[in-house]
């Protein structure tokens, strides 16, 4: 259980080394950006549902 979680964080790991280089990832509509002068807040709710979406499907496909 150890050794999967320890892959499972490598991965993780990868892929948001990976995640900067796609130029869509973070930036879709319905994701939140609010900047005022010494403030920033950003939440990616649309990125999130969509990331959401593609791992409960990896899943799915990988119990049958």
């Amino acid at each position: 259980m150890l050794i999967l979680l320890g892959v499972l964080i490598i991965v993780i790991g990868l892929l948001l080394l990976i995640g900067e280089k796609v130029p869509w990832l973070g930036r879709l509509p319905g994701d939140i950006i609010i900047k005022k002068e010494k403030f920033s807040f950003y939440f990616p709710i649309t990125t999130c549902i969509i990331i959401s979406i593609l791992l409960t499907l990896l899943v799915w496909l990988f119990r049958k």
